[in-house]
């Protein structure tokens, strides 16, 4: 597998490939055949002008092979250098093979090439000097074929930080994203938790009141009348939930979310179901923790896992009875809800399940590092939640 250093997306060209190709090969061929003064410098004969004419369409695989067309092209300007000529368009031609190599190869790559090629023109051009006596100026092609291979590595590394800019563009707007999506995720989540958690309870307060109403309307008259009376008031408790909840939603994102109840109104839900005719059997084992000594976060999850519970029992409950049980062990904070239940052979995933809220009473207590069992039990359903107290995180 090669590294990203290797091998490299192919250079975006000014213009169409054929048209930088030609324009190359064009001032090759006229520099090959200027007219200079120096004599040197001019073709010696036929055979040494289609020599120097030769590299030219070579030129036009250098995207492709850079490596192979910069050794024609050097083979052909040495081969001129024996032949007593320095020409110019041999000159010219190695030194865009070598701004090809530099650009479209790594840089590991492109430093050996061209420590090579520069060390094989000032060889052999010393040696020309050494035996003939002639200057070959090789200091001067060494030279220009060094800076022919600088400006192709900037070109390589002005590619590279292009590239780099757009794939960190494109990773920045890929993550902003997906974390635009997770939060609608999660605040679609809360939403569906809150909604639930404001009407589930209420609603089912509501029915079995009328169900009393509606038993003891004829019979017992003010019984009838008290549960209507526990129908105006969760009916005004649950659209006012439900109408501070579609404040929030309608407003900007600086609106403050409203204020969740935690175990300080403890009381009024379980007076609530003693309404609706539960029998509510609470145990408080915290004696040595106040309430405003809980973290925030865990005291509203513990108030919803209770109201979770006694909403269960209300619905799918035998006896009209609960237990509650709240206590700290071992820094945490134990909340149980019991009740007995109907049918010995129910199924336990039907058992106190009101829809998603078991689903999103879980959610609740990962949310503060704890953990959530609910099923079966000697006393007929149990519903437990273990709340981290020091490690609490709030939702």
């Amino acid at each position: 597998m090669s590294s990203p250093d290797d091998t490299f997306p192919p250079p975006r060209p000014v213009g169409p490939a054929w048209i930088v190709d030609v324009v190359v090969v064009m001032f090759v061929v006229a520099a090959a055949l200027a007219p200079v003064p120096v004599p040197e410098m001019r073709p010696a004969g036929p055979f040494v002008l289609a020599l120097v004419l030769l590299p030219a369409p070579a030129l036009l695989f250098r995207r492709r092979w850079p490596i192979v067309v910069l050794l024609v092209c050097t083979l052909v300007y040495v081969g001129a250098l024996m032949c007593g000529t320095v020409s110019p368009g041999a000159v010219a031609v190695m030194l865009v093979a070598m701004y090809s190599v530099a650009r479209d190869t790594s840089r590991r790559t492109a430093l050996a090439t061209v420590a090579v090629a520069v060390t094989v023109v000032v060889g052999v051009g010393l040696g020309i000097l050494l035996a003939t006596g002639h200057d070959p100026r090789f200091l001067q092609v060494g030279l220009a074929l060094a800076l022919a291979g600088a400006v192709g590595d900037a070109a390589r590394s002005r590619r590279e930080y292009l590239t780099a800019i757009v794939d960190r563009a494109r990773r920045a707007e890929q993550t902003r994203d997906a974390e635009a999506r997770r939060r609608v995720t999660e605040e679609r989540l809360r939403i569906a938790r809150d909604l639930h958690d404001a009407v589930a309870h209420q609603i089912s307060v509501i029915s079995l009141n009328a169900g009393v109403a509606s038993a003891a309307l004829d019979e017992r008259p003010e019984k009838a009348r008290e549960a209507l009376s526990t129908i105006r008031t969760a009916s005004r408790d649950v659209l006012g939930q439900i109408g501070g909840m579609l404040s929030v939603l309608r407003a900007d994102e600086t609106a403050a979310l409203p204020e969740q109840p935690g175990l300080a109104r403890l009381s009024e839900l379980v007076e609530s179901v003693r309404v609706a005719g539960l029998d509510v059997a609470l145990r408080d084992e915290r004696a040595d923790v106040a309430v405003d000594a809980l973290p925030l976060a865990v005291d509203i999850v513990a108030y919803r896992v209770i109201q979770e519970g006694l909403t269960n029992a209300l619905k799918h409950g035998s006896g009209a009875r609960a237990h509650i049980l709240l206590r700290v062990d071992d820094d945490a904070l134990e909340v149980v809800v019991t009740n007995p239940v109907a049918h010995a052979g129910a199924d336990t995933a039907d058992v106190g399940s009101s829809g998603f809220g078991l689903v999103g009473l879980k959610e609740r207590v990962g949310s503060v590092r704890g953990s959530l069992e609910s099923g079966r039990a000697p006393g007929g359903f149990r519903l437990a939640a273990h709340l981290p107290i020091e490690k609490a995180v709030a939702s």
